[in-house]
């Protein structure tokens, strides 16, 4: 791996990151401007292998809407040629293509797609979709369904079940434990005298000590209670206050600013619990590594936890002298290396237990295991087949009744009845010129009698919305292909590396109104 042509991205998901991409193998169904663009940006960023299957020849058209071919490709291969042009951009990257129409093949060739990591599958309709679900699922292959039609667009994930252990969220609580400190945290801040008469010591008391000792105080005057309400937590807040000896005291302004981090909650928070209540942390021989080790995880706070996860170890900065932040450092350090000790052995009774080799899940992944321990995420997404033969029809109409959701729901009902339109009339409304009326009221009819299959008789859609869906005439438009195309390959790294959480739901976007929004169907 070349660490300088990565550089940038590397600092996102580090080397276990754009090691995942760099073995991932993608495959790519239809190469229009949607698809060339997602897959673009996958060849950029230095995944493995791509194939891209389109069994199409370039014409004039694409010219206009696609920088993967060029004059010279009119009349050949489409999927040659983008292929050629996507080599190009990174000589890293395996690429091949095959000439046939993604439709046929997920018909005549179902076993075609169990060698892939992933398929982005752009412009299908509605049947090859269920069908290309079906077949994935059963082979465990992650699927970005992507879709641009005019000024509309849809993204959809599926996948059976996708565990993360990194999940990078913006905004979390860092782990000091102040609301729960353990006995060598505890030792160390007695060692400490908040009423010190040198100057520069007290205003180089890091603002952990602080809160540790101010809470422990707080508790023994409160029945060994935490302040809990608005009143008691302005209280305590005053109480650290009061401690100040002059105003220039930073480390005391950080302790108060910090002293939500005292009336936090104990113990993991419901989404943790909920994972470690899952059916899936029961171990057996075919649970995966994840799953193995949340079982450990349990084990672990019920036990050695006592309520807590592993302590991640790390502490942010903070106003402090050098010696008394190095010891902190020290503490934290020593607890979450006892915290991954004990995991480690846990992981490995479980492994043991199960049949498995003890020694088969790496001291690297547990110990990443353990500092995210907070943080893990686990999504599940519907079957394409269930959400369209069983959406949520309460959902549906409370998105078409809320002004601010009615567009993205109209586009999605849209979307689903340009496929019924094509298989009853062989075009999509609006393709070729002429009869453009016809296709309109076509259209109408055929989205009336789909919202009353998906249970939503009396809804209706804006005449507005079916007339422009009809103008798009099923064209993609390159803005808007280029688009969603970014937000699928944002969607395919997120899935491959394993970090971050992909979208739940089905994403559209509506270029008429500007706007990106998740349905939950």
């Amino acid at each position: 791996m070349s660490k300088t042509k990565y550089d940038r991205q590397l600092r996102i998901w580090g080397e276990v990151g754009q090691g995942a991409l760099e073995e991932a193998s993608i495959c790519l169904l239809n190469c229009g401007p949607t698809g060339s663009e997602a897959l673009k940006n996958l060849v950029l960023g230095g995944v493995g292998s791509i194939t891209i299957v389109d069994g199409s020849k370039v014409q004039l058209g694409d010219l206009g809407n696609n920088f993967m071919v060029d004059e010279r490709s009119v009349g050949q291969s489409k999927a040659k040629s983008t292929c050629a042009f996507l080599q190009e951009l990174n000589d890293s990257v395996k690429a091949k293509f095959i000439e046939e129409s993604p439709d046929t093949l997920i018909v005549t060739n179902p076993s075609f797609f169990s060698q892939f990591t992933l398929v982005i599958a752009t412009q299908l309709v509605e049947d090859s979709m269920v069908n290309l679900d079906r077949i994935c699922r059963e082979a465990d292959v992650k699927v970005v369904f992507v879709r641009s039609y005019g000024l509309a667009g849809l993204v959809r994930v599926s996948i059976k079940e996708h565990t993360i252990i990194d999940s990078k969220p913006d905004h979390f609580l860092d782990d000091l434990r102040l609301n729960n400190p353990w006995p060598e945290l505890n030792s160390f801040v007695e060692t400490i005298d908040l009423n010190v008469s040198d100057h520069v010591a007290h205003k180089h008391i890091p603002y952990v000590v602080i809160l540790v000792k101010m809470a422990d105080e707080w508790t023994k005057s409160h029945n060994g209670n935490l302040p809990s309400t608005r009143e008691e937590k302005k209280e305590f807040k005053d109480f650290v206050k009061s401690k100040m000896i002059s105003m220039d005291e930073d480390n005391y302004k950080e302790a108060i600013e910090a002293a939500f981090k005292v009336f936090a909650p104990r113990g993991i928070s419901s989404e943790i619990q909920q994972i470690c209540n899952d059916t899936c942390a029961e171990p057996s021989s075919n649970s995966s590594d994840f799953w193995v080790m949340v079982a450990a995880l349990k084990e672990f706070v019920s036990n050695e936890g006592d309520g807590e996860a592993p302590l991640e170890g790390s502490i942010p900065d903070m106003t402090s002298s050098t010696e008394h932040y190095i010891n902190l450092q020290k503490i934290y350090l020593a607890k979450a290396e006892a915290d991954f000790l004990v995991m480690e052995k846990r992981v490995k009774n479980i492994l043991k237990k199960i049949g498995r080799d003890p020694s088969s899940i790496s001291k690297t992944t547990i110990k990443s295991f353990c500092k995210n321990a907070r943080k893990l995420k686990v999504c599940r997404y519907r079957k394409v087949e269930d959400e369209f033969s069983n959406p949520s029809v309460t959902e549906i109409q409370k998105c078409l009744a809320d002004e601010d959701y009615s567009g993205a729901m109209g586009f999605y009902v849209l979307l689903r009845a340009v496929d019924r339109f094509t298989a009853n009339y062989n075009k999509f409304p609006g393709q070729f010129d002429g009869g453009m009326d016809e296709d309109i009221s076509r259209l109408k009819t055929t989205a009336l009698s789909l919202l009353g299959d998906l249970g939503c008789n009396g809804s209706v859609l804006p005449d507005d919305l079916i007339n422009e869906m009809c103008r798009f005439g099923a064209s993609e438009l390159h803005v808007v292909a280029a688009f969603v195309g970014g937000i699928a390959s944002q969607e395919v790294i997120k899935l491959v590396t394993k970090q971050f959480v992909p979208m739940l739901g089905t994403y559209i976007f509506n270029g008429i109104d500007h706007k990106s929004q998740l349905l939950t169907l």
